[in-house]
């Protein structure tokens, strides 16, 4: 955020390209209130919640036990984040946080990430944009 206020008063940044070491993997997957089947929209009370964590594991989100999800605005309920020194690492990070993750009284996407995440077609990257409608399909 500094450096983004600093470059918006017209300053220039503390850091240049070749100070920038990138390390790691991460991978989030995005926790809906809809059916994993039918996307459609699942607003109600959440009667049971536990979010995951662990090691390299963060959830940015704003539901608790008795929470109601409105049926107004975007269906987004949690972000899981999964952090790892490799990107297989991350994802088994993320297999174990979405095999905690419990959000009760509602549906949401969470069998749908977990298919996702084990797919071997996922995990070795052979991926296009017609990959979620064979998963669908299949």
């Amino acid at each position: 955020m500094r450096e983004q206020i600093k470059i918006a008063a017209g300053q220039p940044l503390s850091v240049c390209q070749d100070d920038i070491h990138l390390r790691g993997h991460a991978v989030e997957c995005r926790i809906n209130a809809e059916n994993p089947d039918t996307f459609m929209p699942s607003p109600g009370r959440i009667t049971q919640y536990h979010q995951p964590g662990g090691p390299g594991i963060r959830v940015d989100s704003h539901i608790f036990n008795n929470y109601r999800v409105p049926p107004y605005y975007d269906s987004l309920i949690a972000k899981v984040i999964a952090y790892g020194d490799t990107r297989e690492q991350a994802l088994v990070r993320m297999s174990g946080a979405l095999r905690e993750m419990v959000v009760d009284g509602i549906d949401t996407n969470i069998t749908l990430q977990r298919r996702l995440v084990n797919d071997a077609a996922f995990r070795q990257q052979a991926l296009d944009i017609h990959y979620l409608e064979r998963q669908s399909s299949s």
